[in-house]
């Protein structure tokens, strides 16, 4: 069987940002890892797993639904790191390469929704 959501850069991207979040994670107080950490790794783990759902539906409709749902829950992983940096958690290095990965997922999430949001419309 051909998975061709494989082959999508968003969805490879999401994939490391997964690991990476993991990782640092990893490294939280152990009484954070089944509070703040279970959260932060239910959001990360969303954005992979929205985007191959999506991919996987038959409409652009269901399709550009469960983008915006990736997005959400990216926004969701962005913030729940950005408090594990102000609790210092995690030191600003650590914190900047996450933003920045973020960043990155979020335009080709953003583009992977308009382009089913303007196929719906032609």
């Amino acid at each position: 069987m051909d998975f061709n959501f494989r082959k999508l850069n968003v969805y490879s991207n999401s994939l490391d940002l997964v690991e990476y979040v993991y990782e640092l994670v990893g490294h939280f107080p152990k009484e954070e890892k089944y509070a703040l950490g279970d959260q932060i790794r239910r959001a990360v783990v969303s954005v992979p797993s929205n985007i191959v759902e999506g991919v996987g539906r038959s409409t652009d409709k269901e399709k550009a639904h469960f983008m915006s749902l990736a997005y959400g829950s990216l926004m969701e992983t962005l913030c729940q790191m950005e408090i594990a940096y102000r609790v210092k958690y995690i030191n600003n290095n650590e914190f900047q390469m996450v933003e920045d990965r973020i960043e990155t997922i979020a335009k080709m999430i953003s583009g992977l929704r308009n382009s089913f949001v303007k196929s719906l419309n032609s």
